[in-house]
């Protein structure tokens, strides 16, 4: 960036440093922890779909369905077309890691059969936090390409929406693994080694949500630093 005398060095790139080589850390964890319980067979030999079967009636859903989809760890749980997605790694495949995916998924269907807020809220943002991680950052860069306040702020407030989608994704994701661990123990689906190991997995997988909510907060501080540079130079 340019100085008053000449281009300087902006140190706020080792925010952007910091947050890259974080989610790199996380999501390096959580592949290799998955791979690793995936190879781990359970004891009862049941897939991820049949455990996803299971769950699903055991609370008396029967208007969600259970599909595969192609893809690595693309597992979802759909609520417009009521779906438990399950990748090809899980849908058939009867490892532990399988096993807590499916069962992951089936408490995010269990949530929103019961009206869990978090997940309401979580939807209900959707539209805007998509809108937000767009053009957030375009209209915070003409901002200051402009030396323009207004646009500066405003791409700072569409990045808190982001922001915030993915704070109310915590509690939910967070939610979804516990229901999956109470359902695999309480209707004896794995036992005690099968439970930790699943519980690591789900774990690791919740980790990912949480350093990108770090990873967030570190962009927003760097937003922050480089439109306050902005308003000492005006």
């Amino acid at each position: 960036m340019y100085g008053g005398y000449g281009y300087y060095f902006d140190w706020t790139y080792l925010l952007v440093i910091l947050a890259f080589f974080l989610s790199l850390i996380v999501q390096t964890t959580m592949q290799s922890t998955f791979r690793k319980y995936s190879r781990v067979p359970s004891s009862y030999g049941m897939t991820g779909a049949d455990v996803a079967h299971r769950i699903l009636e055991s609370e008396g859903i029967y208007d969600v369905q259970v599909c595969p989809v192609r893809g690595n760890l693309t597992d979802h749980y759909d609520p417009r077309s009521k779906t438990v997605n399950l990748s090809e790694s899980i849908y058939s495949s009867t490892s532990v890691a399988a096993l807590g995916v499916a069962a992951h998924e089936c408490g995010h269907a269990i949530q929103d059969a019961k009206g869990y807020t978090p997940l309401r809220v979580r939807s209900a943002l959707v539209p805007a936090a998509n809108f937000g991680s767009q053009f957030s950052w375009i209209l915070f860069f003409l901002g200051l390409l402009f030396s323009s306040g207004f646009l500066t702020r405003l791409g700072i407030l569409l990045f808190c929406l982001a922001l915030l989608f993915q704070l109310v994704t915590l509690p939910v994701e967070f939610n979804a693994s516990h229901r999956a661990m109470q359902k695999l123990k309480t209707m004896g689906m794995e036992d005690g080694q099968e439970l930790s190991d699943t519980r690591k997995v789900l774990t690791a997988a919740a980790m990912t949500y949480v350093a990108a909510v770090c990873a967030s907060l570190l962009y927003l501080l760097r937003m922050l630093i480089l439109s306050g540079g902005t308003r000492r130079r005006d």
